[in-house]
């Protein structure tokens, strides 16, 4: 049930105006039942001094592309309603000239451009009105039924617009129909949503809840929950084995819907999606259609439904199952966008959006983290839709022509078009060993500052969280997630991957960089010392590689490894045979890796560094000491030593490794593998030959 919260005590602050505008406004955002991540619009009028200092009407309207819940003063638009108000006088206007006109009438061209539906808001003659994407209104709106119940629960206080899209005819609709019926505190728009309104902001506010609250507490008693969609068909796996079926086809999943663009993939287990998921009506009722308009845009005109049944069917039915249909329905997708398109229509990607899978979950698919998981919460609305539309008649949807329309609609690409141009590492993963330490916190920043989403792994799981924690304040979205774990543990490398993959999907570049170093004459290094070198840079490098070698093949899409070896790597370093051998078979796994993964398009490279002093946990052990003793020299004296015996006389930071690391996992080096380039500022021992 939807929450009143108003706030005296807050809104008194609230200054009057368009702040007043904002706090209703993220107010209604902040409850999905109540409005949907992006969806709806708020608007309020006021009077306002003009460039020439007149005092005109001005509507302060939702800017388009932005979400209720989290806009500012600066994400409204401020319109002259004078300019606006011949309109209404006319027949007809077409999307293309509403939207021109409107861009004449807003009082500062800095504003966003005005939302899609502008004109509902001003053709109506109260100071605030709100239009929202309730839960319960949209279940009303979508059963067969609705008009007819609506009747029972608001008698004559609503007035039923039927389906419109959005725009200067709706807009009449609806000023028509309210002017035609004093009495009406409502207006229902079939399929689509509610209109509310009042003389304060507050007032405003109060009565959409109050509305929606009577259609809730109509439908609720309606509903039977062992008869909700037709009652119980599977019952869920238990939570752990559905994580562990979720981690083993999430890559195959990420590999078939990337096939055209990569797409990062989160899962949902929630208590409703498996009620929704278990149901017998399920696989028939994801079919119908969108719940309404704003969901399509974000969810496509259906879900992939996979029948399978998780109590009598092997996982590996299950990623035979997930394969086929995803190829199945891009098929249907093709098919319907040649059927639906209109001339200069471009496809976009034709997999699906949502996955739902009996017995296990939700899979959701976005070109990163965060649109993944708003098709997700689309979806969580979708299904509370389709429960109250057949608690109360039969569900149903928009026509397949008008979901095309809907979906290519020149106004919802608009919107579409503001989000930020996709970079380099856009829709990839980076799964970094040492994510803790300086060479892997600045490839981590590096990649993420391209558009990567990363995975920091480090036995130092404090520092690992400290750095995704900075990078996702930075970057504002999920963008890092870090995981304990020691290399040389075979189950825990392999359930890093297994968290990976529930996180993102999969992996499409590792950083093998986890470290450490020791130094000693040859014949004072113990069996201890030298397994330690073995265990942590040998098999800890092989065993991250060959976990994501298999996900990487799971995936089909290709990847990039990066190895971060050592100078010592192509050079006999003093008093360091354990540390400078086990360097040297890092780089040759690297180049054996490279031949056996060409088949598949993974690459596998090697970068060099020297004396990387700067925010390393190694130099800040007891390798300063040892390495100082070699030389002959204090500890304090190291920078400078290495700089003095390179060619260009340069100190060596984290931030140059990670551009290399950067430049191989790239596009640029696409056609390069089993290299290897040192970053060493120009040691001539070292010189590759």
């Amino acid at each position: 049930m939807v929450n009143n919260l108003w706030n005296d005590k807050e809104a008194s602050k609230v200054t009057s105006g368009v702040e007043e505008l904002v706090y209703r406004s993220n107010l209604i955002g902040t409850d999905r039942a109540v409005c949907n991540w992006g969806g709806g619009n708020t608007s309020m009028k006021t009077m306002e001094k003009d460039f020439r200092g007149r005092e005109i009407e001005v509507m302060w309207v939702k800017g388009s592309g932005s979400d209720l819940a989290t806009m500012k003063a600066g994400n409204f638009t401020g319109l002259n309603l004078a300019d606006i108000h011949p309109l209404i006088e006319r027949d007809d206007m077409t999307d293309a000239d509403m939207v021109e006109y409107l861009s004449h009438c807003m009082i500062d061209s800095k504003h966003p451009r005005m939302s899609i539906e502008t004109l509902l808001h001003a053709f109506l003659p109260f100071k605030h009105v709100d239009h929202t994407h309730p839960d319960a209104i949209i279940s009303l709106c979508c059963a067969d039924n609705g008009k007819e119940v609506a009747n029972e629960i608001f008698g004559d206080r609503f007035v039923w617009v039927p389906y419109e899209r959005p725009g200067f005819t709706l807009s009449k609709m609806i000023a028509k129909g309210v002017k035609n019926n004093p009495q009406a505190e409502l207006v229902l728009m079939e399929k689509h949503g509610l209109v509310t309104w009042g003389e304060t902001s507050k007032e405003a506010y109060e009565k959409t809840i109050s509305i929606i609250t009577e259609a809730e507490e109509f439908i609720k008693s309606r509903q039977h929950e062992e008869d909700a969609f037709g009652g119980q068909a599977f019952d869920s796996l238990p939570e752990a084995e559905r994580k562990k079926v979720l981690a083993s086809i999430m890559p195959v999943i990420r590999g078939a819907v990337g096939e055209e663009k990569k797409m990062l993939l989160t899962f949902d287990d929630a208590d409703d999606v498996l009620q929704f998921l278990n149901s017998k009506n399920a696989a028939a009722l994801s079919q119908v259609g969108a719940a309404c308009p704003d969901h399509l845009v974000h969810t496509k005109m259906k879900p992939l439904y996979i029948n399978w049944d998780p109590q009598n069917e092997r996982t590996e039915s299950l990623v035979e199952k997930v394969k086929t249909g995803i190829q199945q329905y891009k098929e249907e997708y093709k098919q319907y966008f040649e059927r639906n398109k209109n001339e200069g229509d471009v496809m976009f990607e034709a997999a699906p959006r949502v996955i739902l899978i009996p017995g296990v979950g939700m899979v959701n698919t976005g070109r990163n983290v965060a649109m993944a998981n708003v098709s997700g919460a689309l979806y969580h609305r979708a299904i509370a839709v389709m429960k109250g539309a057949t608690a109360l008649g039969e569900f149903v949807s928009l026509s397949e022509n008008e979901s095309y329309n809907v979906e290519y609609w020149p106004l919802e690409l608009y919107k579409l078009s503001l989000s930020p141009a996709e970079a380099e590492f856009s829709r990839k993963v980076a799964f970094i060993t040492g994510g803790a330490g300086g060479i892997g916190s600045a490839t981590a920043r590096r990649l993420v500052s391209e558009g990567a989403h990363v995975v920091l792994a480090d036995l130092n799981i404090e520092g690992a969280e400290k750095v995704a924690d900075e990078i996702n304040k930075e970057y504002g979205e999920i963008r890092a997630a870090a995981f304990k774990m020691d290399v040389t543990s075979e189950e825990q490398v392999q359930d890093a991957f297994e968290k990976s993959a529930l996180t993102f999907g999969g992996i499409d570049i590792i950083v093998n960089n986890a470290g450490l170093a020791t130094s000693s004459p040859f014949d004072e290094t113990t069996l201890k010392e030298w397994n330690l070198n073995m265990n942590v840079l040998g098999t800890g490098y092989f065993l991250v590689a060959r976990e994501a070698f298999k996900q990487m093949k799971q995936q089909g899409t290709g990847g990039n490894m990066v190895f971060v070896g050592s100078k010592n790597s192509v050079y006999a370093g003093k008093n360091a045979s354990a540390y400078s051998s086990v360097k040297a078979l890092e780089t040759h796994l690297a180049r054996c890796i490279a031949v056996e993964g060409g088949d598949f398009g993974i690459r596998v490279n090697s970068v060099l560094p020297d004396a990387v002093l700067q925010g390393s946990s190694i130099w800040g052990s007891g390798w300063r000491q040892e390495r100082a003793a070699a030389y002959g020299i204090e500890p304090d004296q190291l920078e400078d030593h290495y700089k003095k015996r390179t060619t260009l006389l340069v100190n060596i930071f984290p931030e140059d490794i990670a551009e290399s690391i950067a430049f191989f996992a790239s596009s640029k080096a696409d056609k390069t593998t089993g290299c290897m380039v040192t970053v060493d500022g120009g040691v001539p021992g070292a010189f590759n030959r």
